[in-house]
């Protein structure tokens, strides 16, 4: 049995997020960057999250991913 669907219009609500460091592009250095922060130029805001030890499989992201969750997702 075969079964499909489509799923639309998912809508969340962030309620325990932490506020996030902002770094500028120009003095990123992801080695010494925290786990979860925001990447600022001058036009653009980006979230990164980033895996915090070398064993991924030891290292969940879901609390920095969810940290970066409320960020605008913009494609422009």
């Amino acid at each position: 049995m075969d079964i499909t669907g489509k799923i639309t219009g998912i809508k969340y609500k962030i309620l325990l997020s932490e506020d996030l460091q902002k770094i500028d592009l120009s003095t990123l250095n992801i080695n010494l960057a925290p786990s979860c922060f925001l990447v600022e130029d001058n036009k653009h805001t980006f979230a990164v999250s980033k895996w915090v030890s070398p064993k991924r499989t030891r290292s969940y992201p879901y609390e920095r991913v969810y940290n970066t969750l409320n960020i605008k997702k913009n494609n422009t």
